[in-house]
């Protein structure tokens, strides 16, 4: 993966096809090409963006971390399912990036799917977005509906902003320390935190309006 990823890098026109990137964020390329030798850094604290940046990663304390190293994985497109806690460098590559005759949907998931089975014990919660499922999948996982709820009690599915809500609980489940080995254990937890998780459906809701940004 990285062989290919470093080769589609290395000239401006094949990245800009292969990785998807514009004019302001061409240069990116580049990190492709230095994965040898940058720096690295846990991968919660890696990520960004608006599924990362309500845990706080940075300013977490120890407790904290020391959950999310035990409970959290995190699908790269680029080494796979890493842990929170894994070192990685910066590098570009998305679930969707092209990279000639390889296909990440077809490259990761048997492998991802076993190293993500070998990892589960009890409840998984599957928050990944539906492109990085499809990298891995978890039969058994359970994959919350993200949903807004109006004055009038009418449920929506929330697209892109779900992700700061899948942020948010992160952030709760790691700073109160939440053991949760199944579905009933969830929402016990949640309802003792305010945070609104019902059956559906569909499966299960999580209500977004019920987790407000955790502070540290």
């Amino acid at each position: 993966m990285i062989t290919v990823a470093r080769f589609v890098s290395s000239e401006e026109s094949s990245a800009r096809t292969a990785l998807k990137l514009g004019p302001k964020s061409i240069a990116e390329r580049f990190r492709n090409l230095e994965l040898d030798t940058s720096g690295t850094m846990p991968a919660i604290e890696r990520y960004t963006g608006v599924l990362y940046d309500p845990l706080g990663a940075q300013t977490a304390d120890a407790a904290t971390r020391s959950w999310w190293h035990d409970h959290v994985v995190v699908q790269s497109a680029m080494f796979g399912p890493i842990g929170a806690g894994d070192p990685i460098p910066a590098y570009r590559l998305s679930h969707d990036s092209r990279l000639g005759t390889l296909r990440l949907a077809s490259h990761w998931p048997t492998v991802s799917s076993r190293v993500l089975a070998e990892r589960a014990d009890g409840l998984v919660l599957d928050l990944r977005s539906e492109g990085y499922r499809q990298l891995g999948p978890v039969p058994e996982a359970v994959a919350p509906r993200v949903v807004s709820v109006d004055g009038s009690g009418r449920r929506r599915a929330l697209n892109h902003w779900n992700k700061t809500a899948k942020g948010r609980l992160v952030a709760l489940l790691a700073r109160t320390g939440a053991v949760v080995e199944t579905m009933d254990d969830l929402v016990d937890w949640a309802a003792a935190h305010g945070v609104v998780v019902e059956r559906s459906d569909s499966g299960w809701d999580l209500v977004a309006e019920s987790l407000a940004p955790v502070t540290a």
